[in-house]
């Protein structure tokens, strides 16, 4: 099954690096740390695979907020 690509999850990274918030994305019941490229190429989330972002610490929102957008805007992929 083919994953995440580099430049989508290097956004991804980018974007979750800006947080001092625990960042993470859940496809079944594997489990990453988002702000590792290792971490997402790994968790063979394929175009259109439904993941969890769970963010916790003191901007937990500001993350999710920012990871929710990065996602709707399609990686500026589109």
């Amino acid at each position: 099954m083919l994953g995440m690509h580099a430049r989508p999850a290097a956004k991804l990274v980018q974007t979750a690096l800006r947080f001092s918030s625990e960042v993470q994305l859940k496809l079944n019941s594997h489990i990453v740390n988002a702000k590792s490229i290792l971490g997402l190429l790994t968790l063979a989330a394929a175009n259109g695979s439904m993941v969890t972002v769970i963010c916790r610490g003191a901007d937990a929102q500001a993350a999710m907020d920012a990871v929710k957008q990065l996602f709707a805007a399609g990686f500026g992929e589109d």
